[in-house]
C-alpha cells in the first residue's frame, strides 16, 4: 500500500505533466496564428457594403493596424487591391512606389491611394467615375512591418439624384389631378417595382406604370392612380435590390401633402425621411426638404 508520501510526490510529477502541455498547447496556437501571416483582423474595411453613384466618385475603405503609435515607414507598407474576376490588379503600391505595370485597363487613370494617409494605416482607393462594369468585390490585401492580410469590399453600383448639392435616390414626384394621383420618378437604377396602396395597406391594383430608360440604362417611371377620393392617404412604394422609398400622399380640400421614406435593407445607411416641401434645410448629405402644392 502506498504512503502518503508516496501519493503526494505522484501527484505533483502528475500536475508537472499538464502543466506542461498547456504550456506547450498554448505555444502551438500562438505560432500556428503567426503562420497564418499576422494576426486577426490586421486589415479591415469600415464599409464592406458602399454604393457608388454613376458618374461619380467612390470610396473603398481599406484600414490596417500599425505597429507604434507613430503609424508606419510607407516604404516598409505593400498595397494591392484586386478584382473578383479580374487577374491583372486594380491598384498596387509597393514600398513607397506606385506600380500599374500589370494594372487593369478598365481602371487606367481612375484609381488612387491616399498616400499621406498610408503611415497612419489608410488603405482606402478612390475609384473615380464609377460605372456599371465596377460593381463587384475587391480586395484590399496589405503586407507591412505589424503584419499582413486581406479584407473584402463589395461595390455596388446605383443612380442618384442631385439635388441642391445632395446625393441621393430620386423621390417621386407625387401629383394630383382630378381623380387621379401619379408620382413620376426621375433617375432610377436598377430598374424598380412600383405598388400603390390605400390608407390600411391594401394593394390598389387601379393603376398603370410606364417605364422609360436612356441610353445610360436610367430608368424613368410615371404610375398613375384612378379613382382617389378626397380626405384620404395613399402610399407608392418605389423598391429595389438596393433602396425602398415610401412616398405618402394625402388629399385634403384642394391640396396635397406629401413625403418620402427611404430605407436601404443591405446597406449600413440609416434611414431616410424626405417631406416634399420648398428647399428649407440639408441636415446631412442624405437628409433634405422640398415643398410642393397643387
Amino acid at each position: 500500500m502506498a504512503s502518503l508520501g508516496q501519493i503526494i510526490f505522484w501527484g505533483m510529477i502528475v500536475m508537472i505533466f499538464v502543466a506542461a502541455g498547456l504550456i506547450i498547447l498554448i505555444l502551438s496556437v500562438s505560432f500556428s496564428v503567426k503562420g497564418l501571416g499576422g494576426s486577426q483582423g490586421t486589415v479591415d474595411s469600415n464599409n464592406k457594403w458602399p454604393i457608388g453613384n454613376l458618374g461619380e466618385d467612390v470610396i473603398l475603405s481599406c484600414k490596417f493596424k500599425t505597429s507604434t503609435n507613430s503609424g508606419e515607414l510607407t516604404s516598409q507598407v505593400s498595397i494591392t487591391w484586386k478584382k473578383k474576376g479580374l487577374s491583372e490588379v486594380v491598384y498596387n503600391y509597393n514600398k513607397g512606389a506606385v506600380q500599374l505595370t500589370e494594372q487593369n485597363p478598365q481602371f487606367k487613370d481612375r484609381t488612387q491611394l491616399f498616400s499621406d494617409a498610408i503611415g497612419g494605416g489608410n488603405a482606402s482607393m478612390l475609384l473615380r467615375n464609377v460605372k456599371m462594369k465596377d460593381e463587384g468585390v475587391y480586395y484590399c490585401s496589405v503586407n507591412a512591418p505589424s503584419g499582413s492580410g486581406t479584407a473584402s469590399v463589395n461595390l455596388r453600383v446605383a443612380a442618384f439624384l442631385k439635388i441642391c448639392f445632395i446625393s441621393a435616390f430620386s423621390a417621386p414626384k407625387l401629383k394630383w389631378v382630378n381623380t387621379t394621383l401619379t408620382a413620376e420618378g426621375e433617375r432610377w437604377f436598377p430598374k424598380p417595382d412600383v405598388l400603390w396602396l390605400d390608407v390600411n395597406d391594401n394593394i390598389l391594383n387601379k393603376s398603370e406604370t410606364s417605364f422609360f430608360n436612356n441610353s445610360a440604362g436610367i430608368t424613368r417611371f410615371i404610375s398613375s392612380l384612378q379613382q382617389i377620393t378626397l380626405n384620404d392617404s395613399y402610399t407608392c412604394i418605389i423598391q429595389n435590390h438596393l433602396v425602398k422609398a415610401v412616398s405618402r400622399a394625402t388629399i385634403k380640400d384642394i391640396e396635397i401633402s406629401t413625403w418620402t421614406f427611404f430605407s436601404f435593407p443591405t446597406a449600413a445607411a440609416p434611414p431616410i425621411l424626405l417631406p416634399q416641401r420648398h428647399v428649407l434645410a440639408a441636415t446631412t448629405s442624405f437628409f433634405l426638404w422640398i415643398y410642393q402644392l397643387t
